[in-house]
């Protein structure tokens, strides 16, 4: 993600994903004028103008599931400064890591429309573009079906057991009894 030249502040962006969205947080700081400012997906959350200590951090929430987020920001030498981003108490780095190993992610057109389909792995939670999805399970041979609907066309993730202690449960998404493969988030 590169920096947008028009906001002449700017020293940092990341992308957040949730299973309500992927977020995108701009954090603009202002070295002569001690300004800061933090947005997400375009909305400004924090602005400090005058501040005179520039460094510190910066606090504030993002998504439908509150996560935490501070940013810090330290000297590294002269008038240069490092920012980093903690979600959930972890650094950036590796709360995407933690994000991809609980987090099984499908993206597909229903009906003309692009959804995203997010699986919370550790709480078996499922998003429908950003919204909490109505389930029902169902235990089967081979099994579990959580099914749901997609713009009101039936779909379910099937879990079922690799066999192997190592890998796990394998998720798999269904609409119309036609199997979606997984999108990777990076």
């Amino acid at each position: 993600m590169s920096l947008d030249s028009s906001i002449p502040d700017l020293v940092a962006m990341w992308e957040v994903f949730l299973p309500d969205g992927i977020h995108n947080i701009q954090f603009e700081h202002g070295t002569t004028s001690g300004r800061r400012v933090v947005r997400v997906d375009g909305h400004e959350l924090v602005r400090r103008d005058w501040m005179f200590k520039l460094v510190g951090t910066e606090s504030f929430q993002v998504g439908k599931t509150n996560a935490s987020c501070v940013i810090r920001i330290e000297p590294i030498g002269g008038f240069s400064y490092q920012y980093t981003l903690d979600v959930n108490s972890k650094p950036y780095k590796t709360f995407k890591e933690q994000q991809s190993k609980i987090m099984k992610t499908w993206i597909l057109p229903v009906n003309g429309s692009m959804f995203r389909i997010v699986l919370e792995k550790d709480t078996l939670d499922i998003w429908v573009n950003g919204k909490k999805a109505e389930t029902a399970g169902e235990f089967t041979d081979e099994g579990t079906e959580t099914h749901f609907a997609i713009s009101n066309q039936p779909a379910y993730i099937k879990a079922i057991s690799s066999g192997k202690r190592r890998q796990g449960i394998i998720h798999k998404l269904f609409v119309e009894d036609s199997e979606v493969p997984e999108f990777i988030e990076d």
